[in-house]
């Protein structure tokens, strides 16, 4: 086995280990595979080119294992490639204003028990108590609950 073969070996433990601790959550092949390689690579300069070439390989594996784990944990490192923007959105806020029990609608799909109506001109999604109702079918709402709007048949 030549030393080119043996440093593309640690090389590709490394981002086998980068890919264990970095991205995939817990201990999976991948992890066990890239620490199989750096041993593997190691033993293998010891046992190819002797005792002086091994102890280089050795040294150079820990300390370039250090500075690889150094420079992917840094944060500069992450802000490069982080994604910054922020949702400003909400999901099925309602605005008590707007809905009020007592207010009419008219179902957009079938309430099976959850679906989308038009209440006051404005689309929601809404909820029954278990009661299934049709397409198009005239509504009213009874409460407003935990941000969910529940109604039943007219």
């Amino acid at each position: 086995m030549s030393l080119t073969l043996i440093i593309i070996l640690i090389i590709a433990g490394l981002l086998f280990l980068l890919l264990e601790v970095l991205v995939i959550p817990g201990t999976t092949v991948v992890g066990i595979a890239g620490f199989a390689l750096i041993i593997f690579s190691v033993w293998e300069s010891y046992h190819v080119f002797g005792s002086p070439t091994g102890h280089f390989v050795l040294i150079g594996t820990i300390f370039f294992t250090i500075l690889t784990v150094y420079l992917a944990l840094k944060s500069k490192t992450w802000n490069k490639i982080m994604l910054k923007t922020e949702i400003s959105g909400k999901v099925n806020e309602i605005d008590s204003t707007k809905v009020q029990a007592g207010d009419p609608g008219v179902t957009v799909s079938r309430l099976t028990p959850g679906g989308k109506a038009l209440i006051n001109n404005e689309y929601y999604e809404v909820h029954t108590n278990g009661e299934f109702i049709d397409q198009e079918s005239e509504i009213i709402v009874t409460h407003l609950a935990d941000n969910k709007i529940f109604v039943k048949r007219k």
